[in-house]
């Protein structure tokens, strides 16, 4: 968890799906903690980066969401799971089709995988090496 300096840390687990990545210490701030399922392994440390990149956006301006834009402007929407988590999506606006809640196949595969490698690309440009 975090503790009072106000800590996040990102935390991960490998299940049959792909890894699973959450926040730990956003709750203690009075936010909720972020989460993402279905990654493929070599996303994973790229992929703690994004979070701990948005989970910072939060703590700044918990105001911004549901949609924030990290630089150099990456859109990111952020959907309420059913356990008070809060996972990256593509923007509605972004999606093309599906219902509109960013993850038309169930969050990380498809389109959603290919808009995770983007964001990663595109946050962190280092990561193409």
């Amino acid at each position: 968890m975090g503790d009072a300096r106000g800590e996040i840390r990102i935390v991960g687990a490998e299940g049959s799906d792909g890894l699973e990545l959450r926040t730990q210490g956003l709750e203690a701030l009075g936010l909720p903690e972020l989460r993402v399922t279905g990654l493929p392994p070599y996303l994973g440390q790229g992929w703690a980066r994004v979070l701990a990149a948005i989970a910072g956006r939060l703590a700044a301006d918990p105001a911004e969401r549901p949609d924030l834009v990290l630089p150099p402007d990456v859109a990111v929407h952020l959907v309420e799971n059913g356990d008070g988590t809060l996972t990256p999506v593509r923007p509605p606006s972004e999606d093309g089709h599906g219902d509109g809640d960013g993850h038309e196949d169930g969050r990380g595969n498809g389109d959603e995988g290919d808009w995770r490698r983007d964001v990663l690309l595109r946050l962190f440009p280092a990561a193409r090496s």
